[in-house]
């Protein structure tokens, strides 16, 4: 009955609730534990999303396939007492992503299977990715050549659910799809996307489908992924400014079953997010932002544990991370340009948050590991906290938080969920109701 929540959902922002979702886009175990526990506090479901360059068939930049990330998220999920029955895997970016440089045909080959997979592994929310060129592709793909390419991966996520007696999928589609991980290039001002456009998306989704015979699929496709003005690059965030999009929220109102999800509002303010949710951006995806909020905390860890033990005994992460990212720069070489010093500031702190990639790294992982270790057998003073994690400082005095340093990383990283989970208005009782059954 998973997807079932994200229909019952829309329901009722189509029905005038100013009620929404957002979707965690992380592989990282640490972020997914922040997320259940935020949905656990809210008494909320919880939508994890994992990205075609992270999880695929062949492991992604994770070593994961969909499996591998289901089972882990499920095991986090145990380890907390939440109910699974309250969880969501979703894909996103699902389509020949990784696979760019093949021609389209063996692109797609792919990417049939990545859906396949996927499906097979229980992920009830799947976005149909089809925008980007391959090899063999013109620069720019038309809206036919993109909806006749999620239409082939339509019918195959279909045939799969159908083959092993699964509860069928829930889908999004979209033409106009922010780059993964947040814009490469230094950002402005962006234009939203025009309404026309959004229209056209999908006029040539509903036709592809029809002629694919999967015309009775139309009513779970829940989502059109379109521009609302808002982006982040490596130093800068655009804002949302609800004046733009006027007209583009009209595209919608005559589809009874669909919202826009917006892509990349990581960073956006608290007031934006309730502004987009508002303005029918239903679906706010989220993850970069996450693991940059888990960065802060573990460095100021690392800071306070300079304060308290030995040099011989020190992780000495933010080191760690230094030497890993140089040793290995193919994750941010390409993104990050200027000088050693811009370099070396863009690696640690940029909104992009390339570091990202590497936290799955062997030496990273152990230095981590060894912070946390650290901290706990020394214990943290609470000035210490205070001086470097103000907001959990409060919390603990408060009562509400244990000064233990990975509960504190949890509770930073919940500090860039709250806000989405007030925008959409996750602890509603009404619909807590209504996606639990339960009367409160």
């Amino acid at each position: 009955m998973t997807a079932h929540w994200i229909r019952e959902t829309i329901a009722r922002h189509k029905a005038g609730h100013p009620v929404g979702m957002y979707s965690v886009c992380s592989a990282h175990p640490t972020v997914v534990a922040a997320a259940i526990t935020q949905a656990g506090a809210d008494g909320s479901f919880v939508l994890i999303e994992a990205t075609s360059n992270q999880v695929d068939q062949f492991g992604g930049y994770t070593g994961m396939r969909p499996a591998d990330f289901r089972d882990l998220v499920h095991g986090i999920a145990d380890e907390q007492g939440f109910d699974r029955g309250r969880m969501v895997l979703g894909g996103d970016h699902l389509g020949p992503n990784r696979w760019q440089d093949q021609p389209a045909e063996a692109a797609m080959a792919n990417a049939d299977t990545l859906i396949a997979a996927y499906v097979e592994a229980g992920y009830r929310k799947i976005h149909l990715d089809c925008s980007m060129s391959c090899a063999d592709d013109p620069t720019v793909l038309s809206d036919e050549v993109v909806a006749g390419r999620s239409a082939r991966l339509l019918q195959v996520a279909e045939q799969t659910a159908n083959r092993l007696g699964m509860e069928a999928p829930v889908y999004v589609i979209g033409t106009e799809v922010p780059v993964p991980g947040g814009a490469h290039e230094t950002l402005t001002r962006l234009t939203p996307t025009p309404a026309e456009h959004a229209r056209r998306t999908i006029e040539a989704h509903r036709a592809a489908f029809a002629a694919a015979g999967l015309q009775c699929v139309w009513p779970r496709i829940v989502a059109l992924v379109v521009q609302p003005g808002v982006e982040f690059d490596h130093l800068n965030v655009i804002d949302y400014e609800r004046t733009a999009t006027a007209e583009l929220r009209r595209v919608l109102d005559a589809e009874d079953n669909l919202v826009f999800e917006a892509h990349s509002t990581d960073y956006q303010k608290p007031d934006q997010l309730r502004e987009l949710v508002e303005d029918h951006w239903a679906i706010l995806k989220v993850g970069p932002g996450l693991t940059f909020a888990m960065r802060e905390a573990l460095f100021a860890l690392s800071h306070i544990e300079a304060e308290l033990v030995d040099p011989a005994s020190r992780a000495n992460l933010i080191d760690v991370v230094e030497r890993r990212m140089l040793a290995e720069p193919r994750y941010w070489k390409n993104y990050y340009e200027g000088d050693p010093v811009t370099q070396r500031t863009a690696r640690r702190y940029s909104y992009s948050d390339r570091l990202r990639y590497y936290w799955a790294d062997a030496e990273v992982d152990a230095a981590r590991r060894t912070l946390l270790a650290n901290l706990d057998r020394t214990g943290i003073p609470a000035p210490l906290i205070s001086a470097f994690l103000p907001a959990q400082y409060e919390r603990i005095r408060a009562g509400d938080l244990a000064a233990d340093p990975l509960c504190l990383v949890l509770d930073r990283i919940r500090d860039a969920l709250r806000p989405y989970a007030a925008a959409c208005r996750t602890t509603d009782h009404r619909l807590a109701a209504l996606t639990t059954g339960v009367t409160r």
